[in-house]
This record gives C-alpha cells, sequence and structure tokens, in this order.
C-alpha cells in the first residue's frame, strides 16, 4: 500500500515546513488536552475534600485559558496540514491533467472520458484525504495513545492494565480492516469510474438518442451502472458499519472494567474520585485515537487505491517529441511538397495493412486530391503528415525531411487539419474560428469567414458572430460546423491544409464555390483534399485513387477521366446523377 505514495514525496518535501508547523500545532493541542483531566481531578477532590470555591474557580479559568489555546492550535494545525494538503492535490491534478495533454490519440480511444474524469475528481479527493487527515489522524493517535498511556500507567498502573485489556484485540481488528477497504474502494472507483462514461457517453450522443428514441435503454443502462455502483458502495459501507460500533464496543468495556476496578479502588481508598473521574475523561480521550486508527487505515487505503489509478496516467509514456529513430531536425520549418514513400501501415490487432506500399508525391504549392472507397486508407493517409499515425521511418516527407524529424508542436503548427466530424467548442463562433490565433486581424477575419461561406449566415446567429455555439457546436448544423472549422483552419494561415471530407455536409455548388475561394487565398502552398467528390477534385493538381489500402490510380483529373478505373467510374456515376430528368430519358 506505502509503495503508492513514494510519487508524493518530492510534494511532501516541498511543503515539509508547512506539515512541520502543522505537526507543531497539533501535538501543542494535544499536550493541551492531557490537562484537562488533570483539572478535573483536582475540582473534584477539592469538591470532595471542603469544597473551595476558590480552588474551583481557578481551575475553571486555568480549563478556560488551556481551552482558548486548544482553539487557535486547532485552526493552525487545519490551516497548515489541509493547506498542504489541498496544495498537493491542486499540483497533482495541473500534472494529471498536463500528462493527459502529452498522451497519444489511442491513449483516449482505450480510456472512457467518464473514467478519465473520474481519476481528476473522486480519486483527487481520496489523495487529498490521505495527504491531510490521515496524516493528522496518525500523529494525533500515536501521540495520543502514548501520552494517555504513560499518564494513566504511572498514576495508577494496577488499574490502567485491567482497564486497556481489550486494546490488542482492537489492533488486530484495524489491521484486517484495512485490507477489506482498499480492494473493496477500488472496485467502488472503477463502477464510479464506469457509471460516469455511460452518463458522458449519453449526452455527448443525446441527438442521436432522441432522434432513435433510445431514451428508455439508456436510462436502463445508467440504472444498471448506478446499482452496481450503489452495490460495491454498500458493502464497503457494511465493513464501516461494522467496524465502528464493533470499536465503540470495544470502548464501553473498557469503561466498564474502569468503573468496577477504579469503583473498587476509590472505596478502598486507594485511588481518590478525583484520580478515578481524571482517568474516565483520559478514557474517553482513549476512545479517539483507537476509532482515529481506523481511519487512518480507512483514508490510506482509499489514497493508496487512488493514487494507483492516477498513477497509471502520470506513467503512461507520452507522445514523443520526435519520432523514434528518426534524426532530430530543429533549424528546419516544416514546409513543401509532401512524399509517400512505400507508407505501410498496420493497425495493432488488425490482420491486413491499412495502407500498403503507397508511393506518390506533390510538389509546393500544388493541390492533391484523394479519392477512394469507404475503408479504403484515405483518412490512415492524411493522417499519417501531422503524426496522428505514426508511420515507418522515411516513408512520409514533408519539405523533403521525414515529419519524424520535426519537433511535434512544430509540425503540427505547420499543418491546417480539418476532420469530417468537426469538433467545436462550446465558445462563441468568433473564438471558435480565431482559435489558433486569438488576434487575428479583423480584415483576416472577414476573409476566412468568407472563404468558408460563412459570412451569409451571420444574420441567422442571435448575435452575430459573438453568438455561443454550445458543446461540440450543438446549435449549428452539419454544414455550418464544417465551415466554421475550415475557417478557423484558414486563420491559422498552414504551410499545408489538409481537408479530409470536410465538406461532405455541404451542397455541391457551395462546396464548390467554397474550394474555389480556398485555393486562390492558398495560391503557392500545399493543400490535400479527401472528397468523393469529382467536381472537386478537379481542381486538383494531381488524383490518388485508393483501393483497399494501395494506390489504384495517381495522375491529373484529366488523365484519371480518360483512363479506365475507379476515378472514371465515380465521375460517369456523379454526372448521371447531375443531368436533369429530360437528358436522362434523352439518354435512355
Amino acid at each position: 500500500m506505502l509503495k503508492e505514495f513514494k510519487s508524493l514525496l518530492p510534494y511532501l518535501r516541498r511543503y515539509r515546513w508547512h506539515y512541520a508547523f502543522g505537526l507543531l500545532s497539533l501535538v501543542i493541542v494535544d499536550a493541551a488536552q492531557l490537562l484537562l483531566p488533570q483539572y478535573l481531578r483536582r475540582a473534584v477532590d477539592s469538591i470532595a475534600a471542603d469544597g473551595s470555591r476558590s480552588v474551583v474557580a481557578a481551575v475553571g479559568a486555568s480549563m478556560v485559558a488551556t481551552a482558548a489555546a486548544i482553539a487557535i492550535g486547532r485552526f493552525l494545525w487545519r490551516y497548515f496540514i489541509h493547506g498542504a494538503s489541498r496544495r498537493i492535490e491542486t499540483e497533482l491534478r495541473d500534472r494529471l491533467f498536463a500528462r493527459l495533454m502529452s498522451l497519444p490519440g489511442p491513449y483516449f480511444g482505450e480510456h472512457a472520458a467518464g473514467d478519465i474524469m473520474a481519476r481528476a475528481t473522486n480519486d483527487m479527493q481520496a489523495i487529498r484525504k490521505a495527504t491531510g487527515m490521515a496524516f493528522v489522524a496518525f500523529v494525533d493517535g500515536a501521540f495520543m495513545s502514548v501520552a494517555i498511556l504513560a499518564v494513566m500507567i504511572a498514576q495508577n498502573p494496577g488499574t490502567t492494565l485491567l482497564t486497556i485489556a481489550p486494546l490488542p484485540l482492537i489492533s488486530v481488528l484495524i489491521v484486517v480492516f484495512g485490507s477489506m477497504v482498499g480492494k473493496r474502494f477500488e472496485r467502488v472507483q472503477a463502477l464510479y469510474s464506469g457509471m460516469s462514461s455511460v452518463a458522458q457517453e449519453t449526452f455527448q450522443g443525446i441527438r442521436v438518442v432522441q432522434s432513435f428514441v433510445k431514451e428508455d435503454e439508456f436510462a436502463g443502462r445508467f440504472s444498471d451502472a448506478n446499482d452496481r455502483y450503489r452495490e460495491a458502495s454498500m458493502r464497503l459501507v457494511m465493513i464501516y458499519g461494522f467496524f465502528f460500533p464493533l470499536i465503540s464496543f470495544l470502548a464501553g468495556l473498557t469503561t466498564l472494567v474502569l468503573m468496577v476496578a477504579g469503583g473498587a479502588a476509590v472505596i478502598e481508598n486507594r485511588m481518590t474520585p478525583g484520580a478515578l473521574a481524571a482517568m474516565l475523561s483520559y478514557l474517553e480521550m482513549l476512545i479517539w485515537p483507537m476509532i482515529g486508527a481506523g481511519f487512518t487505515v480507512n483514508m490510506l487505503q482509499q489514497g493508496a487505491a487512488s493514487l494507483k489509478r492516477v498513477n497509471e496516467v502520470l506513467n503512461s509514456e507520452p507522445e514523443p517529441r520526435f519520432a523514434p529513430g528518426a534524426v532530430e531536425v530543429h533549424d528546419v520549418s516544416p514546409r513543401g511538397g509532401v512524399a509517400f514513400n512505400g507508407l505501410t501501415v498496420l493497425y495493432p490487432g488488425a490482420s491486413r495493412p491499412a495502407l500498403e506500399g503507397v508511393e506518390l508525391a506533390v510538389g509546393e504549392g500544388r493541390v492533391l486530391g484523394v479519392l477512394g472507397r469507404v475503408g479504403s486508407g484515405k483518412s490512415t493517409l492524411i493522417k499519417t503528415l501531422p503524426r496522428i499515425v505514426e508511420a515507418p521511418r522515411g516513408a512520409v516527407s514533408l519539405g523533403g525531411v521525414d515529419v519524424g524529424s520535426y519537433p511535434l508542436e512544430a509540425l503540427r503548427s505547420a499543418i491546417g487539419f480539418v476532420p469530417q466530424d468537426s469538433f467545436l467548442f462550446s465558445d462563441s463562433l468568433r473564438a471558435n474560428i480565431c482559435f489558433a490565433d486569438p488576434d487575428l486581424p479583423p480584415s483576416r477575419f472577414e476573409e476566412v469567414v468568407a472563404i468558408a461561406a460563412l459570412e451569409r449566415d451571420e444574420r441567422l446567429f442571435a448575435r452575430g458572430w459573438d453568438t455561443v455555439v454550445g458543446e461540440r457546436g450543438l446549435t449549428l448544423s452539419g454544414g455550418q460546423k464544417q465551415r466554421v472549422a475550415i475557417a478557423r483552419a484558414l486563420a491559422r494561415d498552414p504551410e499545408l491544409l489538409v481537408l479530409d471530407d470536410s465538406l461532405s455536409a455541404v451542397d455541391a455548388e457551395t462546396e464548390e464555390a467554397i474550394v474555389e475561394a480556398l485555393l486562390a487565398d492558398r495560391a503557392g502552398k500545399t493543400t490535400i483534399i479527401v472528397s468523393n467528390r469529382v467536381s472537386t477534385l478537379r481542381r486538383a493538381d494531381l488524383v490518388a485513387v485508393l483501393d483497399g489500402g494501395r494506390l489504384a490510380q495517381f495522375g491529373s483529373p484529366a488523365e484519371l477521366a480518360e483512363a479506365d478505373g475507379f476515378y472514371a467510374e465515380i465521375a460517369a456515376l456523379q454526372a448521371l446523377s447531375a443531368a436533369p430528368a429530360g437528358e436522362e430519358r434523352a439518354d435512355a
């Protein structure tokens, strides 16, 4: 269990003075609490002897002063120790988020968003308690136990030894309790992650859920996940419900033993009434360290389980700045033509390559079109450029340099990538378009929205460009989202622009106008357009046709239209579907 806390050692060293001052304040509080039973003993003995009001008044004043010191000390240890644990939680959460930002795309395909969110919230709270309250409970319990037992044995050894006889049994129970809590808490956290994932997926796809009238089905899924979480939580609660009453019962037995043994000692004049009252007070104070030991084990077990889950993320390998085995290039800007040199990509677990032996090149300032059936490898091909998909060394180059040799941030800064499924942030349209350059000049802003054919939509938005689009662009149509994403990429003015079928939700006439304006704006810069509309690809300098992961055809649009193959077939079909009804009848 404790090995998981090794990762927190740098934080504990950083805040060692917070813990030192907090510990000092805690020890002062505990020492002051040890005085209270002694005041009680003096007062009771004084009342039993002669009832001197002056002695009782003096004792009362001392108790008030001691209580005030205890209150101040409690504030200080809470400020220092809980303050340190809060700072550790904040820094650890920042570190977790930063690591998540550096992880490769496949990591997020293997881990649900709900699970990641649970690690950043629930697990962080458990770690905070382990570095805060668990530390307090441990030090407080250890100091108070030793000090109280030392005082009680020094004053009445025989009675004390009889009274504390049940304590070894309590120690054994605490050890057993700790081992049971850790496993069950880890199970609870895992089920909480699953429940969060169901909720997150449902809300993200709420339009699809509602359009297919699947509300009841998804409510059932969430209910099942919620029930599993409740059942696991109840099994954990049952342990708490059994353990702490048992501790209280055993503590009650010690009180019973003290009343019997101590009462007999008072009757036989071997102990004063005040001494019995003091021992009873000490015994009540001793109950908290015993229960606190249970809390300590509980919080440490929960903290260890949560820290294990957080460390799994922190120990994950970040996306390498340079591709493994690549020659690092620092003084060359990513720009120029694009070349694929025998590119083969095999995804883990796949039986056949997504791409195999793809060989093609397009010069700087030229336009490459990509055409192919579904699953032919089009998206895989262009994802190798920004290293979203890692290609073999030397298989993909930009400006004559292997893409893996560029620093990752420089490479991706030079590429404007517009996927078919355009993601927008829950922010204004202006903020989404200016995402890469918040200081985009107003003149350039007007240019990019005009190129993306968005200026005609401005009047449809309640607050113009300051209209908030909602989570993932929920308030926009599919075509509007794609055009906002294109404007966002153009605002970056990248050396290489890649459109991955990102005009599929736009009508043919609008698509043609956008492509024409876009290519005019990007004169001299390389552009890659993936599309299944031949009318769009006709504007390309070269077109690559993929089939089953292989390069089936490559050439100019005019050459491919004259040759037999998929390009000519698609061109004929689209020309036929675009022909007026009268022409179709005449041809028939």
